[in-house]
């Protein structure tokens, strides 16, 4: 039965002003154009409990106990990945039978939210170690220090790869218009290797990795491209050069060159600044769909001679906050 619309304050006083007149029920109706029951109904209240307007309703009592509460908020912060199903389980198990979807709004009421798990480097208890004493040791470092080290990396850089994650705007039923798709090949459509390196004055020489790099051919990339990155950028007498703990990295012969090294904490990409830049690379990178991996490599040794200073030399002002991050996450990844 469909719920009847409750009359308005100002009717609802013109019934009680009309019976306080002297008038019956059905006269009261027939007048206001009103159902007898409705004047009865409103009448009757006004005589119990002096007032025609009714109270907020309290709503349905909760079917979770704050024990039940309790128990989930308890589960749900020492294991995170906690499914609503288990939830259910769990309580069905002590006698309260509920819905996911009554979990679901339990956990959205005690402030929490489903969100997709982060992917990051996997940390043993010697990763985590080594990471805070990292971020102890150079915690209260001057900017100085950070402008004098050349940093560098490896990355990956597929054909088609970040173009999966761009948005359109699409009415309801346009999704597979040509327009509003992404087209999409098996391994993301060929890839290509880069090694790349950068200071807070500028980014350095760009090189495409062919084939599998071993310890010789990393020799002769920094051969052919480090010194030359240091003397195009300045950096000066004293700088230092920074590379992650790879075995090909910390080879005899690499150490060879001669070059002051940073020491580095394995596992800790989120250390490396240049892992933002590699991201603004491929941004860069997609906006122009490259569409073989010759273009590729050209595209992305053009969009790297164009970023900007201004951004390398503010990710190297800045590097004081991830030494700071590491240490307030006791040495876990941090969103950098």
């Amino acid at each position: 039965m469909a719920k009847t619309k409750e009359l308005s304050k100002n009717v609802r006083d013109k019934i009680v002003d009309l019976h306080k007149a002297g008038m019956g029920y059905k006269t009261i109706a027939k007048q206001l154009v009103e159902k007898v029951t409705t004047v009865g109904v409103i009448i009757r209240k006004w005589k119990k409990h002096k007032r025609t307007v009714n109270l907020p309703r309290p709503g349905a009592p909760c079917k979770i106990s704050p024990r039940g509460v309790a128990m989930i908020m308890r589960t749900v912060r020492n294991q995170p990945r906690t499914t609503r199903e288990d939830l259910v389980n769990d309580l069905k198990a002590v006698g309260t039978i509920i819905t996911k979807k009554t979990i679901g709004n339990t956990l959205h009421h005690e402030g929490l939210k489903s969100c997709s798990a982060l992917k990051v480097p996997l940390l043993k208890k010697a990763h985590i170690h080594a990471r805070l004493k990292f971020a102890n040791e150079h915690l209260n470092d001057s900017e100085d220090n950070w402008v004098k080290v050349l940093w560098s990396d490896e990355t990956k850089m597929e054909l088609f790869g970040i173009n999966s994650t761009r948005r359109v705007w699409r009415r309801r039923n346009a999704a597979y218009d040509p327009k509003n798709t992404i087209p999409t090949v098996k391994h993301g459509g060929g890839n290509i290797m880069l090694w790349g390196c950068f200071s807070a004055k500028g980014t350095g020489q760009l090189h495409r990795i062919k084939g599998t790099m071993d310890r010789a051919m990393y020799c002769q990339i920094l051969g052919e491209n480090l010194l030359p990155s240091a003397r195009a950028l300045k950096m000066g007498r004293g700088w230092v050069f920074q590379h992650d703990n790879d075995p090909k990295h910390t080879a005899k012969a690499t150490k060879k060159k001669h070059i002051k090294v940073l020491e580095w904490p394995s596992q800790s990409p989120d250390l490396n600044p240049i892992e933002n830049l590699w991201r603004e690379l491929k941004v860069r990178v997609a906006k122009r769909q490259p569409r073989n991996l010759h273009d590729l490599e050209k595209i992305c040794k053009e969009e790297w001679d164009k970023i900007p200073p201004e951004l390398c030399a503010n990710l190297v002002a800045n590097y004081k906050k991830r030494m700071t991050s590491v240490i307030a996450n006791k040495g876990f990844a941090t969103k950098y």
